[in-house]
């Protein structure tokens, strides 16, 4: 299968519209949580360059818009990914659609704030089922159809919270640290299926679930202290990442967990002596 894909964008271009190009003509590519933040940008992305997309959410008027918005290369599905019914299901109506399936994007997921204590049993579960079960019924229910085609990629979204643990966040560390390694196991066993799986961890990213957090003007700045670039990432940094892991330029990557974070998990959190010893 042919899955090239070019990229000569440059930083100051990251807001601006680019022409289509059709290196992922004749794709067809699933992408769950994509009403939204990082799902409707990789939603764009694919369509920019050819792919027909199955948006998947919960926030019906949300993704009937973008289907609206992007005309006969997107339609909405409505699910609920900690549902294996309805990941199902999503798989299904997918090939029905558009007739084939090559690229799934397992992209939904919450977060949950507590140390485990506080937790009750249902919300660790409800953690589990939307960040981590769902991509096991995904893949499920995606992979024969992807080997019976001759292959396809699957990328997971996964957090920098899966690399390194946060304070307070218990059962979200837990899942995205289990969809690291599960991409990995992945990777492994259906390379010979000429599937490629691989992992993107986002840090912190200007998105409607973490709008809350970047308003508060203390909060932000402490936060983007720590990122060695000193600022939040943008959906469209990480959509053109998946777009590549989806390519035939990536065609000799797979099992990589990448970070798409301006350099956070680099840092050791030991403290910037050159910052604090500089002469006032």
């Amino acid at each position: 299968m042919s899955q090239t894909a070019r990229s000569n964008d440059s930083n100051s271009d990251m807001h601006q519209d680019r022409p289509q190009v059709n290196d992922l003509a004749g794709r067809v590519a699933i992408v769950t949580g994509g009403t939204s933040g990082i799902g409707a940008a990789t939603v764009r992305e694919l369509v920019g360059h050819g792919a027909r997309v199955m948006i998947v959410g919960i926030d019906d008027a949300a993704g009937a818009k973008l289907a609206t918005d992007l005309g006969a290369a997107a339609r909405y599905h409505h699910a609920d990914v900690g549902r294996a019914g309805d990941v199902a299901a999503m798989v299904a109506a997918t090939e029905d659609a558009f007739g084939r399936l090559d690229v799934l994007i397992n992209n939904a997921g919450m977060g949950n704030f507590g140390e485990t204590p506080d937790l009750d049993e249902g919300q660790w579960q409800r953690v589990i089922d939307v960040n981590l079960s769902s991509v096991f019924h995904a893949c499920k229910h995606a992979i024969p159809r992807l080997r019976r085609q001759g292959g396809g990629a699957i990328v997971n979204v996964a957090s920098v919270s899966g690399m390194a643990a946060d304070y307070g966040f218990t059962a979200y560390a837990a899942s995205k640290g289990a969809v690291i390694n599960y991409t990995r196991a992945l990777a492994l066993d259906h390379a010979r299926d000429g599937i490629r799986v691989n992992a993107v961890c986002p840090g912190l990213i200007d998105t409607p679930l973490t709008a809350g957090t970047l308003s508060m003007p203390a909060l932000r700045q402490t936060w983007c202290e720590n990122i060695p670039l000193q600022r939040a990432g943008r959906p469209e940094e990480v959509a053109r990442l998946i777009r590549f892991l989806v390519s035939d330029d990536a065609s000799y990557i797979t099992g990589a967990i990448i970070p798409v974070d301006g350099g956070l998990i680099a840092w050791s959190g030991q403290p910037n002596l050159p910052k604090l010893l500089k002469p006032a």
